[in-house]
C-alpha cells in the first residue's frame, strides 16, 4: 500500500507500511547503515503526517516481516485481543497520540489497553513524540511484577546487582555482591554474566547466590544470564534456577541467530515452573533486548531498528517476565552513534514496553567507542527514573570489567533515589533495615559496629 504526504510543495511517497514507519524514525546510525532512514529532514516530517493520519487498525491487515515464514509476526497476529483493541480501534496513530497525553488515559486504562496494542503501533505512535511525551505517557503506566520481592511500584526504583568478572572468579563475584548490598542494591535481581557458558560452571555460581541468599536471609532473587539451552540443563541436575534469562529479537530469523524459537523458550517457562522455587503467581522469566540486534543478524526484514526492538516485547509479553532489559547502548555506535540517540532509544524503548504491558528496566549503558560519556548516561538515567523506569543496572564502578562497556554504578543508584525520592522494593527495604544497612529515613547508612558487619565478614 501506498502513503502519501506534501511537505513544502514536494510530494512524499512511501511504498508500504515499513517504508512509512522507517522514515519517521528519528535518525539514528543502524537506519542510516541499513538505507532506511528518510532522506532529509523534510521528508521525516512528510512521513509523519502520513503516519499520524494513519488508522491505527491498519497495522491490523499490513506486516511489516511477512506473516507467512515470521513466528514472531504470527504471534503478534494471532494473540491479538481485539476486545482491548476495541475502545481506540476507531484511531489514527496521531489521534492515538493524543489520547495517551491526555488525562483519560490513566494507568489504569492504559493497563486494560495493553493486549490489544501490537508493537508496530506503539513503535508507530511514539516516532511522533517528543521525549517528554514519551516520559509523561510511560510514567503513567506502573507494571508490577513479584517474585521474593515486588518489582515496579510507584515511588520504588529497584536494581540488578551485576557482578561480572572476566574469569568467573568467584571471590571476585561475592566481592562485588556484598559492595552491591551494601548500597542498597539487589532487589530486582542479583543477576551474573557468566564468562563460560557451561552447565557446570553456571551451577557453580547459582550455588554459591543461594548459600548467600540463604545464610542471610535476604529477599532477592538470582539469574546466571547463561543460555536458555545451558539453564535447561542446569535445572536437570536440580540447580537453584530462579529465573529463565534469553536475549531475544524482533523477528524469526533474529532469534534462530541467538538461537532459540518461541518453542524452546515455552519448554523453559514450563521447566522452571516446575521448580516450585516461587511464590505462587510469580513472574520467572527475565528477557534483555536492544535496538540493532536484529539489523546485527541481518534479520530486519527491511524494518527499522526500533520497531524490531519492539517486535522483541511481542516476544517477552508472551511469557509475562519479572524483568525486561532494554540494554540501550551496548551494542555499539553502528547502531547508535552518540549521546543523544543513545538517549532517544531508552525513553523509546522504556514507553514501547510498558505500553505494551511490560516491566521494562534499563541498562543505561554505552561502549567505549562510542560518541557518549558518563554525563549522557547521567541524563538519561534520570530521564528514565522521572518516567518510572522499574529498575536499572548496580556494576561496581560503572564499568563492567567483563563484558567491557559502560553502564551505571551503585552510587548513581544512591544518587537517583535521593534526588527523586525513591526506594527499594519494600521486603528488600525492610531487609536492609533489619540487617543496618539503611536507616530509618530510607538512608543507605551501613552500620559497621551493627548486623551489617556480618555480611561484611562474609566477603572472600
Amino acid at each position: 500500500m501506498l502513503y502519501q504526504s506534501t511537505v513544502c510543495g514536494t510530494r512524499y511517497v512511501f511504498d508500504g507500511l515499513r517504508r512509512l514507519l522507517a522514515c519517521a524514525s528519528p535518525d539514528r546510525a543502524g537506519d542510516r547503515l541499513a538505507g532506511l532512514a528518510a532522506q532529509s529532514a523534510e521528508e521525516r516530517i512528510a512521513a509523519r503526517m502520513a503516519l499520524a493520519d494513519l488508522p491505527l487498525a491498519c497495522f491490523l491487515t499490513e506486516a511489516v516481516v511477512p506473516y507467512e515464514t515470521d513466528e514472531v509476526t504470527r504471534l503478534i497476529f494471532d494473540t491479538h485481543d481485539k476486545q482491548a483493541f476495541s475502545p481506540i480501534a476507531a484511531l489514527t496513530v496521531g489521534e492515538f497520540r493524543d489520547f495517551l497525553l491526555s488525562d483519560e488515559a490513566t494507568g489504569e486504562t492504559l493497563a486494560s489497553l495493553a493486549p490489544g496494542i501490537t508493537p508496530e503501533m506503539a513503535a508507530g505512535v511514539s516516532k511522533l513524540m517528543r521525549n517528554q511525551d514519551l516520559i509523561a505517557v510511560a510514567r503513567k503506566i506502573p507494571v508490577i511484577t513479584r517474585f521474593r520481592t515486588t518489582i515496579g511500584l510507584p515511588g520504588r526504583l529497584c536494581v540488578r546487582i551485576q557482578p561480572n568478572h572476566p574469569a568467573d572468579d568467584l571471590a571476585g563475584i561475592g566481592a562485588a555482591i556484598l559492595d552491591g548490598l551494601m548500597y542498597g542494591c539487589g532487589d530486582a535481581c542479583i543477576g551474573i554474566n557468566p564468562a563460560s557458558d557451561s552447565a557446570k560452571r553456571v551451577l557453580l555460581l547459582l550455588e554459591r547466590i543461594e548459600e548467600l541468599r540463604l545464610r542471610f536471609e535476604i529477599p532477592v532473587q538470582s539469574c546466571v544470564l547463561a543460555h536458555v539451552t545451558t539453564l535447561l540443563d542446569v535445572m536437570n541436575r536440580d540447580g537453584p534456577v530462579d529465573l529463565v534469562f534469553q536475549s531475544i529479537a524482533g523477528s524469526e530469523a533474529a532469534n534462530r541467530a541467538f538461537g532459540i524459537n518461541l518453542a524452546l523458550l515455552d519448554e523453559a517457562k514450563e521447566a522452571v515452573s516446575s521448580l516450585g522455587r516461587a511464590p505462587p503467581g510469580a513472574n520467572l522469566m527475565y528477557f534483555e533486548t536492544g535496538q540493532g540486534a536484529a539489523l546485527s543478524a541481518q534479520a530486519h526484514h527491511g524494518t527499522d531498528q526500533q520497531t524490531m526492538e519492539t517486535r522483541a516485547y511481542a516476544v517477552a509479553r508472551r511469557y509475562a517476565p519479572l524483568l525486561v532489559n532494554t540494554v540501550v547502548g551496548f551494542i555499539g555506535p553502528e547502531y547508535l552513534y552518540d549521546g543523544k540517540e543513545i538517549i532517544r532509544a531508552g525513553l523509546e524503548d522504556h514507553f514501547c514496553g510498558k505500553l505494551m504491558g511490560l516491566p521494562m528496566g534499563a541498562d543505561v549503558c554505552y561502549t567505549n567507542h562510542a560518541e557518549a560519556d558518563q554525563d549522557d548516561m547521567d541524563n538519561l538515567l534520570t530521564l528514565l527514573c522521572v518516567a518510572g523506569c522499574n529498575y536499572v543496572m548496580g556494576v561496581p564502578g560503572a564499568d563492567d570489567i567483563m563484558l567491557g562497556y559502560q553502564s551505571t554504578s551503585y552510587h548513581d543508584v544512591l544518587y537517583v533515589r535521593s534526588v527523586l525520592g525513591l526506594r527499594p522494593a519494600p521486603e528488600f527495604e525492610d531487609w536492609l533495615k533489619d540487617f543496618g544497612i539503611m536507616n530509618a529515613r530510607s538512608q543507605v547508612r551501613p552500620s559497621l559496629s551493627g548486623a551489617a558487619m556480618r555480611l561484611l565478614a562474609a566477603a572472600p
